[in-house]
């Protein structure tokens, strides 16, 4: 599987028709990003969305960033998984993620008291889960969303990588030292194109405010030195610089770079459009030169 060394993230494409999602993935595809990468949270099935926008590209790679492991039982993953992959070879890259407690035992009604125990028992389950179907020709792929250094292990141990969010380039260096040179690293990187300070600050705090709510997010940060008076008010100048690359081309080209160099294989770039919600393709048409090249 061929990921290339940068990526989209983009949530966007829940927010349109499907054919309009296959459109814009096969415009992605033609401007060079490797992968796109797609959330579940209450939008589309993962699966589902996966195979319409597979169907529409021809080779660029779709993955879920990420399939929560609380959306459907174990059988039926392994399931949907090997069928996507038999029906795309080396194009569907899986992401599983235990999610957030709010969005489990909130949403979905589940317990959520032990989630690493949850992914550990999840892959077990996966790993051991009856499939009768036709065998996909390529090994299937997959990976865990992973923040802490346990959960880390068990992505370098257990699957291709590991997929980390809301994360300034230290937790890269942090992450490729627990795993080493097992498997993949592919961070999340969130984006905006504007130069001014204060425009770019305002976008950026827009976006992280809800993040800053959840204790996986807020207590890895807190490893890398950002203490309570950071995680307040859509967070400090300090945090909001680490999580979201601001300013023209070559400055977020640089921060791709960082990540890099610190030891991702990959990196998923999110950009974040002033309103919050509309298709960002003039800014991923920007960006290609710079980071595709």
């Amino acid at each position: 599987m061929n990921l290339g060394r940068v990526g989209l993230w983009a949530f966007q494409l829940d927010l349109v028709p499907s054919s309009q999602a296959q459109e814009t993935a096969a415009e992605i595809e033609e401007l060079g990003y490797g992968a796109l990468w797609i959330p579940e949270m209450i939008g589309r099935e993962s699966f589902v969305s996966s195979t319409l926008l597979l169907s529409g590209t021809k080779e660029m790679v779709i993955a879920t960033g990420i399939a929560s492991i609380y959306a459907r039982d174990a059988l039926c993953a392994n399931s949907a998984w090997n069928t996507v992959s038999e029906a795309f070879p080396d194009r569907f890259l899986l992401g599983l993620g235990v999610s957030h407690e709010v969005m489990v035992s909130g949403l979905r009604g589940h317990d959520y008291s032990k989630p690493f125990s949850a992914m550990k028992a999840y892959l077990d389950a996966m790993d051991n889960g009856l499939f009768t179907a036709s065998p996909a020709t390529a090994a299937p792929q997959k990976v865990l969303a992973a923040l802490g250094p346990k959960m880390l292990e068990l992505a370098a141990e257990r699957t291709q990588g590991a997929h980390p969010y809301f994360i300034p380039v230290e937790h890269t260096a942090f992450a490729r030292e627990v795993m080493g040179d097992r498997g993949w690293l592919c961070p999340e990187q969130a984006v905006v194109l504007e130069s001014d300070p204060a425009k770019a600050r305002e976008i950026a705090r827009g976006h992280m405010a809800m993040y800053l709510t959840l204790p996986n997010y807020t207590n890895n940060l807190k490893r890398f030195g950002f203490t309570d008076e950071d995680l307040v008010d859509g967070g400090s100048d300090r945090l909001v610089d680490a999580i979201v690359a601001w300013g023209d081309e070559a400055a977020i080209s640089d921060r791709v770079k960082a990540h890099h160099d610190a030891g991702a294989d990959h990196v998923c770039i999110q950009v974040l459009p002033a309103d919050g919600t509309s298709i960002p393709m003039e800014t991923w048409r920007r960006l290609a030169p710079a980071l595709l090249s």
